[in-house]
């Protein structure tokens, strides 16, 4: 009984796996259609983005095409195919923005692009097409029941670009580049208000301004000195009761030390 058991399931398979080749290698346009959805009902992904793929033209002036692009939009997005996902969802809210799936297109659109958004070290093309897409998502559909976890896709996106902005900045201070580290992390406090990161951002610009003033040149060293001052009380000003204020409330005493030295020294090489 088993044996027969198995023998026909497999038979069954092998009768499936030929009407499904058959249909989409011969078959007409409206079994391939009909084969799609069940594909796609059933879960069977990959299979119904092959026959909805070989259907899109035929259909493009229909009314089915409207289920059509939905479906293969989805079945991309569900194979994590999620740039094909993205493009065929975009196509979809732009052709069908009546459609009772457009809310779901959008909110699946932004999920692809955030879905396929890189680590914030490589390009992030994707993270702004996301970004934009949610901002869409959002304005148009602020009472969603996907609205929460919209704003916290966009949330984490946003921190994400914030971060590499961040890095690219530090990396300067790393490399001992002071100078392109201050104007890299000014940049940053302009473009990025109210970030997480400002109060390292404040932190490392400030030892920026400190190692480029101790350790420049005589012609240079007065000026760069007096600036690392008040990047010291900007700092100060801004994060009072701040984790780092033990070792910049030093570092700024250094600072003034060596200012008040080059002054004498100056002074004195002014009065021979």
């Amino acid at each position: 009984m088993k044996k027969l058991t198995f023998v026909l399931a497999i038979f069954f398979l092998l009768g499936s796996c030929g009407e499904y080749q058959n249909v989409l290698n011969k078959g007409k346009n409206a079994e391939r259609y009909q084969l799609a959805v069940k594909m796609y009902e059933e879960g069977e992904y990959k299979k119904a983005i092959s026959l909805f793929e070989k259907i899109m033209g035929p259909y493009a002036n229909k009314p089915q095409m409207e289920r059509i692009q939905f479906m293969i939009s989805d079945s991309y997005f569900q194979t994590e195919n999620y740039s094909m996902a993205s493009y065929y969802f975009t196509k979809f809210i732009t052709n069908y923005p009546e459609s009772s799936k457009v809310q779901e297109g959008a909110y699946l659109s932004a999920k692809s692009y955030y879905l396929a958004a890189p680590v914030y070290s490589r390009d992030q093309e994707d993270t702004y097409q996301a970004l934009t897409a949610y901002q869409g998502f959002i304005d148009k559909y602020p009472n969603s029941d996907l609205i929460e976890e919209a704003n916290k896709d966009y949330a984490e996106l946003n921190r994400k670009l914030q971060f590499k902005d961040f890095e690219v900045a530090r990396l300067y201070y790393h490399t001992e580049k002071y100078a392109a580290s201050i104007q890299a992390f000014e940049t940053f406090n302009e473009d990025h208000l109210g970030s997480e990161f400002k109060e390292d951002s404040f932190y490392y610009s400030f030892k920026s301004a400190y190692e480029l003033g101790m350790n420049s040149v005589l012609a240079k060293k007065q000026e760069r000195l007096s600036e690392a001052i008040l990047s010291y009380n900007k700092f100060k000003k801004t994060y009072p009761d701040s984790d780092y204020s033990k070792e910049v409330d030093g570092m700024g005493l250094k600072l003034q030390e060596e200012l008040n030295e080059l002054r004498e020294s100056l002074s004195t090489i002014s009065q021979k």
